[in-house]
């Protein structure tokens, strides 16, 4: 049954469950160990191991999967959508001239390559492929490559409808490390997206520095801002989060008891009908409520405090009050599932408190900003004073000098 507490009794929701990674690391610390030494030997002992991988080479080759019309007209449509919305977050190249003599800009070029990881535990998920490569594909990334345990014919028709030529059967740790560090047959990439469990996850944390990611994912979390709302669809969508994991969590915010005791009857309800009802079940029993606030604007307070992976806002006028959030869905016809699919913005979301410091997965993130400054000599000789002065404040002689010789 879903809780339904006061403010004053929810402070427990702003400290989360700790993400157990350190016994995590400590077990897959020897997994990157290995097959970074040992390279495709170790990578297939543990892909037998772990993923029930058979073969001898966890390389797949491209292929055309026979896949309803249906799902590709799903696929076509998020991805117009996708690739429409990615395209957007790329920053521009300029260069602009000051009247002192400065040429001043940047330009952006791609990364060489990526991983996606893909999951396909309890629930493959090809909307993963899709948000992770075609983000890349609009920065430009040459080469892509996807990891995968176990894809199911839906991942690999993506892969064949995206063209993306690089698949490996292989998950967990070891694909981390094969991503990471590469091997006689997978060359290392230069960043490692998308979700995946507590190994993964801490496979990932302990490879940053050395490949770039996108970030450590915890459990999956969505909170609900709304004075007036249809119970039954605040309920489906605290349950389309919970339905993900028993450690998911999903918290209304309202301002109003009976809509509070009305989202936890028809909790209950649609749990009676739910195919996933025993994780949903275990999700909204230990880790959400219904949380009775004395304002919208402490409803907004805690859910900064708390920085969502996932925020709805059922009176669109709140947003500008929200500092953190990995994702906003504003008003009574944005579900978050539609995000999660087909509307556009990305579904790889920072969660455990991570939306203080940065929002999804970005096409951004597969581009490096390079700054680009011409001096003319008139404008290098304004500049001498200050440079020279700050120099030499270092310590820094020669720095002083390479700037004064252009003036001998």
């Amino acid at each position: 049954m879903l809780r339904i507490l006061h403010y004053s009794d929810a402070q427990d929701l702003i400290t989360r469950k700790a993400v157990r990674l350190a016994e995590a690391e400590r077990i897959v610390a020897p997994i990157l160990h290995e097959v970074r030494t040992r390279g495709d030997a170790a990578l297939l002992e543990y892909a037998r191991k772990f993923d029930g991988f058979e073969g001898h080479d966890v390389r797949i080759k491209p292929a055309a999967i026979d896949v309803s019309q249906a799902f590709v007209d799903a696929v076509e449509t998020a991805s117009a959508n996708i690739r429409a919305y990615a395209a957007t977050q790329l920053p521009p190249e300029r260069m602009e001239a000051t009247a002192d003599g400065r040429r001043l800009g940047q330009i952006v070029r791609p990364l060489d390559s990526m991983g996606a990881y893909i999951p396909a535990g309890r629930y493959p998920l090809p909307s993963t492929l899709l948000m992770t490569a075609i983000p890349a594909q609009v920065a430009g990334v040459p080469r892509i490559a996807v990891a995968c345990p176990r894809p199911s014919p839906e991942i690999l028709a993506i892969c064949s409808m995206l063209g993306l030529e690089h698949v490996y059967r292989m998950g967990g740790a070891q694909a981390i490390a094969a991503l990471a560090y590469g091997t006689e047959t997978i060359p290392a990439v230069q960043r490692i997206v998308g979700p995946g469990n507590i190994y993964v996850a801490a496979a990932k944390k302990l490879i940053a520095g050395e490949v770039g990611i996108d970030f450590v994912a915890g459990p999956t979390e969505i909170v609900i801002i709304a004075a007036e709302a249809n119970p039954a669809h605040v309920a489906a969508d605290m349950l389309a989060q919970a339905e993900h994991d028993s450690d998911a969590s999903a918290v209304l915010l309202t301002t109003s008891r009976p809509l509070a005791e009305a989202v936890a009857v028809e909790v209950q309800r649609q749990l009676g009908t739910l195919s996933t009802s025993p994780t949903a079940s275990e999700a909204i029993r230990a880790n959400s409520a219904a949380v009775i606030v004395d304002s919208m604007e402490q409803a907004v307070e805690f859910s900064n405090q708390l920085a969502p992976e996932h925020l709805a806002l059922h009176d669109a006028a709140l947003l500008g009050r929200i500092r953190n959030a990995g994702s906003v869905f504003l008003g009574p016809w944005s579900p978050e599932a539609a995000g999660d699919y087909a509307s556009g913005p990305n579904h790889v979301l920072p969660t455990s408190g991570a939306a203080r410091l940065r929002g999804g997965l970005s096409a951004a993130d597969f581009v490096k900003v390079i700054s680009v400054q011409e001096l003319t000599q008139e404008g290098l000789r304004r500049l001498t004073p200050a440079v020279t002065t700050l120099a030499r404040a270092e310590g820094l002689e020669a720095h002083a000098r390479s700037v004064e010789v252009r003036h001998a």
